[in-house]
């Protein structure tokens, strides 16, 4: 019988998917959990997949290239989708796509299963990157073509004797790893609603955080965290324990409304301690080490990056080409950021950088200054030149009130109410 490779989580849709493949495809499923950090009992996602049907079950542990590769280039890169999305599940997919190409040569599979439904975005990073690695295998995703509800998928698996963590009382679906969970469904999909305590696991609500705030020391080198506080530290302790200290002063949570590949909103709650540390204070090192004009082009990178990272796009060679640049903007980008942490914020509070364009003899007002003043009043004829002459030249009849009124904003006060009225 052929094998199909099924990425397997030990979740609702994967447990289900291994039983329905076997129905629906005849085929063996070589269930393979790739492990990122935060998984759980590996061993009993192993045991359930192979009570469950599955022929070979596997576990890899990548949390060490999912860093290297995948997490710290996109912090350097400062990838943030729409500002807000340290973008943890969207850069594990392309990782684990590679890990079930690698599993499927092995095993001789002709295809690759994944649970991912067809209006998220996760079915596109997996088929996308599974076909930029290996065009010839076959992609079956269960959930997309069954089309059940969550509520059908919970009765399948209560019928089939299928172990699953959901129950429709508690009908959250949710995403780990080292870099941020995320979670949706359930209440969390009326917009207008509060998330409920119980939808995170990660940070403390901010309300009863510590009253006195903690301070971390994060030193860089090239844009990539190395040391804590003083302590040198590989990627996976340090962000382990920035998820701790930082989850629990309740520093992030977020909860957004994003705009997802596949033309649709979603509501997302996302908890993600160490990355919006560490963002912020890479962000901040930045800042010291990059000039103005860096800055502002790095910031266009940053919204390409996030959004190809987003769209499943990381092994498109335009990614290769901006993680070039992303890479050497990075060559000095190595110092020391201490972050403040209280109440659910997270803050810069104090900054140092060997290679720092901030020059402090350039920038006080006090003893030490060595500004050329004087210097100041030909730049400022010379870039004010361009105004004063279209002053001259075309504005000699306007009136200072005339440009404030082109650029107010007409108000309901002053041209009555928008709403649609009967004046008959």
């Amino acid at each position: 019988m052929n094998k199909v490779v099924l990425a397997y989580s030990g979740g609702l849709d994967t447990s289900v998917a291994i039983r329905w493949i076997n129905e629906q495809y005849n085929l063996d499923v070589v269930a393979v959990t790739v492990e990122l950090g935060n998984q759980g009992d590996l061993e009993a996602i192993r045991d359930k997949a192979l009570r469950t049907g599955a022929i070979k079950a596997f576990f890899e542990n990548a949390k060490s290239d999912f860093i290297r590769y995948f997490v710290f280039p996109s912090l350097q890169a400062g990838a943030m989708y729409e500002e807000r999305y340290p973008l943890a599940t969207a850069l594990a997919r392309p990782l684990i796509a590679k890990v079930l190409v690698d599993h499927a040569r092995r095993e001789g599979a002709t295809a690759i299963a994944h649970g991912c439904t067809g209006k998220g975005n996760d079915q596109v990073r997996f088929d996308v990157s599974i076909a930029a690695l290996a065009p010839d295998l076959q992609i079956i995703a269960p959930v997309r073509e069954w089309q059940m509800t969550r509520e059908e998928e919970i009765r399948y698996a209560q019928q089939h004797d299928i172990p699953v963590p959901v129950t429709l009382d508690s009908p959250y679906s949710t995403d780990e790893n080292l870099w941020g969970r995320s979670i949706e469904a359930g209440i969390l999909e009326d917009a207008w609603a509060e998330p409920p305590e119980d939808a995170y696991a990660w940070t403390m609500n901010p309300r009863h955080a510590p009253d006195e705030p903690s301070y971390v020391e994060i030193e860089f080198e090239r844009g990539a965290p190395v040391s804590l506080d003083g302590e040198v530290l590989d990627g996976e302790a340090l962000i382990n324990r920035l998820n701790d200290v930082a989850g629990s002063h309740g520093v992030g949570r977020i909860d957004h409304i994003e705009n997802r590949l596949v033309g649709i909103k979603s509501r997302e709650i996302y908890e993600c301690p160490a990355a919006v540390v560490l963002h912020t204070a890479h962000a901040e090192l930045e800042k010291m080490t990059l000039s103005k004009d860096q800055m502002r082009f790095k910031q266009l990178i940053s919204r390409e990056m996030a959004d190809l990272i987003y769209n499943g796009l990381w092994f498109s060679a335009l990614t290769q080409d901006l993680m070039a640049y992303v890479s050497s903007s990075q060559r000095y980008v190595s110092g020391t950021v201490r972050m403040r942490l209280f109440k659910g914020v997270c803050m810069a509070v104090g900054r140092r950088a060997e290679r720092s364009l901030y020059n402090p003899a350039l920038a006080t007002y006090g003893e030490g200054d060595v500004f050329d003043h004087k210097a100041a009043v030909g730049f400022i004829r010379l870039w004010g030149l361009p105004l004063e002459n279209q002053a001259r030249t075309q504005w000699l009849d306007r009136s200072p009130d005339d440009f404030l009124r082109l650029s107010a904003p007409e108000s309901r006060a002053e041209h009555g109410s928008t709403s649609l009225r009967n004046d008959g």
